[in-house]
């Protein structure tokens, strides 16, 4: 694996695959709306689809197209977010840990996902993470991932150069998107079925890879 020349100024994550373990989570808010309308439960392929889209892109695929105007409404009153899909959401191991320690470094960090707006405040808030992110851009922005305008934001914000920060990510849709924004790529991939510039297995293996770049002897 190529090593970290240097520390990065600010770090881009995804939400789902890498702050969060969802993947139980996203399964059962689908198939919960699917069985609402007597429709059977995702296929394999179309997990994998809805797990790298945002809910509307999802719920089109899934749904016929004469349920496509109640899509905005279906999240609300046919799944109760709270009760039904966040205590199947869990913090990735070693996650806590890993933006502690870029936070003490000075390391600027921000989420770049597909939820909304309001999913995302909601992984914030159930799990009273930190606030290190800054900013934080959604689906919401009307951008959504593999557009790489949301990236764009974050280094216009920090007013840093893409090759001055890192992007953490778990999907094809996350390393075409730091690729189009020209941002060194981290793949987040415990089944090694995804690559990047930088690939690894787990947080152990992310600070193994950034630490000897934060603390250069």
């Amino acid at each position: 694996m190529a090593e970290l020349e240097r520390a990065p100024k600010g770090v881009i994550f995804d939400c789902d695959g890498v702050m969060i373990d969802s993947t139980g989570a996203n399964r059962q808010f689908y198939n919960l709306i699917l069985d609402h309308y007597g429709l059977p439960p995702m296929r394999p392929d179309q997990e994998r689809y809805a797990f790298m889209a945002t809910s509307r892109q999802a719920l089109e695929m899934l749904l016929p197209a004469s349920l496509h105007k109640d899509i905005d409404r279906m999240g609300r009153e046919i799944v109760n977010y709270r009760k039904q899909i966040m205590p199947l959401v869990k913090i990735f191991p070693g996650f806590l840990d890993f933006v502690g320690d870029l936070h003490n470094h000075g390391i600027r960090m921000a989420v770049l996902t597909n939820r909304t707006a309001a999913g995302m405040q909601s992984v914030l808030d159930i799990f009273s993470l930190p606030p290190y992110f800054d900013p934080v851009v959604t689906a919401s922005s009307g951008t959504p991932k593999p557009d790489p305008a949301g990236a764009q934001s974050i280094l216009a914000a920090w007013q840093c150069s893409a090759e001055d920060a890192l992007y953490i990510g778990d999907s094809d849709v996350d390393r075409r998107t730091a690729r189009a924004a020209g941002i060194p790529f981290v793949a987040l991939s415990p089944a090694g079925t995804l690559t990047g510039d930088y690939t690894v297995a787990s947080y152990a293996a992310l600070e193994r890879l950034v630490r000897p770049a934060l603390d250069p002897s």
